[in-house]
């Protein structure tokens, strides 16, 4: 199976891709038939991430698995939010992978990957440029994954430093119908409502925004915080901030 979309991306690239996304991942896709359409399965995350890489970039998982040895696996960890593997090529190349809550995975990496193959190293004005489409995906409610490599000479533990990035993948979530009338059900009702979350900050505030638990004119700043901030506050500090907070 050959896609538009993977004809543009070369041939290195689009095998890391399919490494990293179609062995670094708790999802499943079945084909019953050679010649049937693909079924995927798992988290919403996983799932629309696997159909991409299926889909648009003409993975074949079957022929991918046969082809690769999985030397160890680091489970989705909810602290680092970031899942790993290391893989060896029958009979060739190990490569690691990582992939994870965007901005916490851009600090690992010393280089990119161009669409043409080459690897680049990061300056600091590139990472600000990596950095800003990071946000500006946050910002506009989408879920912001990134993925990267490393390639090693022998087997050994995932590193966790030095890599190289290989792509920013951008994933909406969009709130389930009649959310934000519940959200108005609620306040109308006299209860205050708030939501937790485990998303990129701007992320969570542009949803908080889209679900109507706090108005696109709100100051946000006291509204929306993240977990680690509010654990430092001392007790006196969250019992004065906690009714104005709206997200975290």
């Amino acid at each position: 199976m050959t896609d538009k979309a993977s004809l543009k991306i070369a041939p290195d690239v689009l095998e890391m891709l399919h490494e990293g996304v179609g062995l670094n991942t708790t999802g499943e896709v079945f084909r019953q038939l050679s010649t049937s359409i693909p079924e995927i399965s798992g988290s919403p995350t996983e799932s629309a991430i696997l159909s991409w890489v299926v889909f648009d970039l003409a993975m074949d998982i079957d022929e991918l698995k046969q082809g690769h040895k999985i030397l160890q696996v680091e489970a989705f960890n909810s602290e680092k939010k970031r899942s790993g593997v290391l893989t060896k090529m029958n009979g060739k190349k190990i490569h690691a992978h990582w992939k994870g809550a965007a901005e916490m995975i851009l600090s690992m990496c010393s280089n990119y990957y161009t669409k043409n193959g080459n690897i680049i190293p990061m300056n600091d004005e590139e990472r600000t440029q990596f950095e800003m489409i990071i946000k500006d995906m946050a910002a506009k409610s989408l879920r912001c994954i990134t993925l990267v490599t490393e390639s090693v000479e022998v087997s050994r533990k995932i590193e966790e430093t030095g890599l190289t990035l290989l792509g920013l993948v951008g994933l909406k979530d969009p709130s389930r119908p009649g959310v934000r009338a519940a959200v108005q059900a609620c306040r109308d009702a006299g209860v205050d409502v708030k939501m937790i979350t485990g998303d990129n900050i701007f992320t969570a505030k542009a949803i908080a925004i889209e679900s109507g638990i706090i108005k696109p004119d709100e100051d946000s700043n006291n509204a929306v915080i993240e977990g680690v901030t509010f654990r430092n506050y001392s007790d006196e500090e969250r019992m004065e901030k906690i009714n104005t907070i709206q997200n975290g």
